[in-house]
């Protein structure tokens, strides 16, 4: 299929539409209804949380669609796992096993292969829903700039809503339709921002961890089976806090939460481990 049209489709899916039409439900909601009742568009608190909040809200947008858009990292044709020549049938049986039993090809490590897509990912996180796209080595930073700005804009609105609804004359309220509206809104904005908090503090961990979702569980029962055996596990590519997050969101920090700066990105094929630090 034409890359165009893959891009088209994943866009045009329920639960991205879903998640870009709840994006703008806040945003018209948080900047023409609760700025403009608690203090008005016009004044100057009015224009400055507006600023703020359309300054959130459009990197959570612009991060969202890169998520949509951008490949998550497909495992180069020409490679090969990093296997000396030699007779050792061992070595052979061992680059036999990085085979992928679905794609036949060689998979790098922290490479899985997504049955949604249908192919290898590098470094893959997890098949996201909402965003009808893998998470892998190429748009993982978006998705966590996404997360952590979606966040921000999410508590900023929920703060709005409070100060309208402390502010409201309820008394001088006739009818209930209002009071409906409030509650709901209430509600949702809650409840999203709890799940953005959840998820963003995730990432956070994970980030700090250099890990990806998958690798997650997959240390859980590394570890349940050195502990069986009385031994010790650790991830094998946490190289520190500091240089994992460099890894991932890059060495200069007035760049890490701006979700296009990838220049730091390789190919995604290798990555440094606690071996080659010891």
């Amino acid at each position: 299929m034409n890359p165009m049209m893959v891009k088209a489709t994943r866009f045009l899916s329920l639960p991205v539409l879903s998640v870009f039409l709840l994006m703008f439900f806040v945003y018209y909601t948080t900047i023409f209804i609760f700025i403009d009742h608690w203090v008005g568009l016009q004044s100057s608190h009015g224009t400055f949380n507006a600023s703020i909040f359309t300054l959130f809200a459009s990197i959570s947008i612009f991060s969202f669609f890169l998520c949509v858009f951008s490949d998550p990292g497909h495992v180069p044709l020409s490679y090969l796992p990093d296997v000396e020549a030699t007779t050792n049938e061992s070595a052979k049986d061992n680059a036999e096993r990085k085979k992928c039993d679905k794609c036949f090809g060689y998979k790098p490590p922290r490479t899985h292969h997504c049955r949604v897509c249908r192919r290898c990912v590098l470094k893959m996180d997890h098949h996201c829903l909402w965003i009808n796209n893998c998470v892998g080595y190429w748009n993982y930073k978006a998705f966590f700039v996404f997360a952590l700005y979606a966040t921000i804009a999410s508590i900023h609105s929920m703060v709005i809503f409070l100060c309208c609804v402390f502010r409201q004359d309820w008394d001088s309220v006739k009818g209930s339709s209002l009071k409906i509206f409030y509650v709901m809104y209430g509600t949702m904005v809650m409840a999203l921002t709890i799940t953005l908090l959840t998820l963003s503090g995730w990432h956070v961990y994970l980030t700090l961890h250099n890990m990806t979702t998958i690798e997650y569980y997959e240390g859980k029962r590394a570890k349940w089976l050195a502990a069986k055996s009385g031994q010790s596990y650790r991830h094998p590519f946490n190289v520190g806090a500091y240089k994992n997050i460099t890894l991932i969101l890059g060495p200069n920090m007035l760049k890490w939460l701006c979700p296009t700066s990838i220049s730091h990105l390789k190919d995604g094929v290798s990555f440094p481990t606690i071996r080659d630090n010891s």
